[in-house]
């Protein structure tokens, strides 16, 4: 007796979400401890094949994707209903939500040329990566689900009382990216899985691999009395009442339990089985799709971004690539943003342009970059934000061997000036030293000029006024974040002299001077 498809497959979707699930959760400063908490991500093939398309380069990691990427080619598209995060959810709430209606079912679960749109998405997303504009963190489900998760529903669930944070953290846009998550889930009240049959990037691509496997879902002629049945609960509107559509269907095996007549089965095709369906798609739309993308390109580069002078927010967490090379591989996932404990870490909006979107920058209003953490490169999965040690980070020489230590510069991420119209000391004559004593350089970055002078009142008061030693300062925000002046700080941190970037910088010295 054959087994339980159906039911097998619910076991892994539950296993696989809640490992999902458990991995973000784990993505945490005070959790982190050797998990592999960007598994899905590393597993994702787009990703591997996007980010290898801008950078030239596949990162280790992403090696992962080709157990995915092998076994579609022989079983089709087991991923989207048996692993996907995303895939599984949607289908779970297409199963409670989707009106229950027989007549309905048969409507809603045929397939339709609307389809065919996220073969187009792809094309376009792609030919885009081949050009150097990597956008296909915007679409991808797994960099979607966890940006969703990070920024929108985990903060949520902090909110209602949970414990997924130490602290309550706070991401600007995150009510934004939320509100998306969540119209994505609703549209399966019109539509059965909706976002995977018409939008998902990664099921095209999957669709596209599994378009003559080995094993898959067949129909014996002989059996089948045609009553239509499997088309109750099929989640991939593929028509396996018909000659199937193999690209689209997502292996949910739903179709095998609801076949009276036992004429349905999963394998090898047999004497009496019907012939599968190829990928149905417009070579005229296919083209159209390649050239929008390429009219974009310049289009999407043409807003303020890596071309023009750097916008003074956009501050790079430590061990970023140079801005070109971080752009070729941030697919905008969030899983820095969620590892990060002071919740500096935000998603960029417009500061950067369209092609910077989401990506992660420093506000430090919001935190500060802690001295000694640099948890947020160890779970990138693209190498965007390269893992760096903590000596590295700070400039602390390594011994080796009997040789003297070389003096190692510290990472910078950027360079704090003071505001001198709104500096307590500076401007109202008011004393104040909070910037200096949380500076955590040694010598410390910021130092004092102690002066005499003479309020309104003619009275003599002793200051400090504060300055900024720029080839000390390394642009951690600290100052910025505890500085008493409310809304706008007195003493503010750009991007300038960032360790990454040659360009960028205000002072020049001799190279390898210190």
């Amino acid at each position: 007796m054959l087994p339980n498809l159906r039911a097998i497959r619910r076991i892994y979707a539950v296993f696989f979400f809640g490992l999902f699930c458990f991995l973000l959760w784990r993505t945490d400063f005070s959790h982190l401890q050797g998990y592999e908490v960007d598994l899905f991500l590393e597993l994702d093939p787009l990703t591997a094949l996007a980010s290898g398309l801008t950078s030239a380069t596949l990162y280790r990691g992403l090696a992962l994707s080709l157990l995915i990427l092998i076994p579609t080619l022989f079983l089709g598209r087991f991923f989207c209903s048996w692993i996907c995060p995303l895939g599984i959810l949607n289908q779970a709430v297409s199963h409670f939500c989707s009106p229950r209606r027989p007549a309905d079912d048969y409507k809603r679960n045929r397939y339709q040329p609307l389809f065919r749109v996220k073969y187009y998405l792809l094309t376009g997303l792609l030919v885009m990566a081949a050009l150097g504009l990597l956008q296909i963190g915007l679409l991808d489900p797994i960099a979607l689900l966890t940006r969703s998760f990070a920024t929108g529903v985990w903060p949520a669930l902090q909110q209602a009382g949970t414990g997924f944070y130490l602290l309550q953290p706070h991401f600007l846009g995150g009510v934004g990216i939320a509100l998306l998550f969540l119209a994505i889930l609703l549209a399966n009240r019109f539509m059965t899985r909706s976002w995977c049959r018409v939008l998902c990037p990664l099921g095209a691509l999957l669709g596209l691999l599994s378009w003559r496997p080995l094993l898959r879902i067949r129909r014996d002629v002989d059996k089948c009395h045609d009553c239509f049945k499997c088309l109750s609960f099929c989640q991939g509107g593929c028509d396996p009442h018909a000659a199937l559509r193999v690209s689209e269907c997502h292996l949910c095996m739903n179709c095998l339990e609801q076949c009276p007549e036992g004429a349905l089965h999963y394998g090898l095709a047999q004497p009496r089985s019907s012939v599968g369906q190829p990928v149905d798609l417009s070579r005229r739309r296919l083209v159209e799709s390649g050239l929008v993308a390429v009219a974009l390109v310049p289009l999407w580069r043409s807003s303020y971004g890596i071309a023009a002078t750097p916008h003074p927010a956009m501050i790079r967490p430590p061990g970023a690539l140079p801005e070109t090379d971080f752009l070729a591989r941030c697919i905008k996932c969030a899983a820095c943003m969620r590892v990060c404990p002071t919740n500096v870490l935000q998603p960029a909006l417009l500061e950067g342009g369209l092609e910077a979107l989401w990506t992660p920058i420093l506000v430090n209003r919001l935190g500060y970059c802690e001295q000694n953490c640099v948890l947020c490169g160890h779970v990138c999965p693209t190498g965007a934000i390269r893992p760096l040690t903590v000596a590295e980070k700070v400039g602390q020489a390594v011994q080796t061997g009997s040789a003297a230590a070389a003096p190692v510069e510290p990472i910078k991420l950027g360079t704090a000036f003071f505001d001198h119209g709104r500096c307590l000391p500076w401007a109202m004559h008011t004393p104040c030293i909070v910037c200096e004593e949380v500076c955590p350089t040694a010598p410390k970055a910021i130092w004092f000029k102690k002066v005499e002078m003479t309020d309104r009142q003619g009275h003599t008061v002793a200051l400090k006024q504060p300055y900024v030693d720029p080839t000390l300062c390394i642009g951690c925000g600290i100052c910025e974040n505890k500085c008493p002046v409310a809304d706008q700080a007195a003493v503010r941190v750009t991007s300038v002299g960032e360790t990454r970037s040659v360009r960028n910088r205000m002072i020049l010295r001799e190279p390898g001077a210190l």
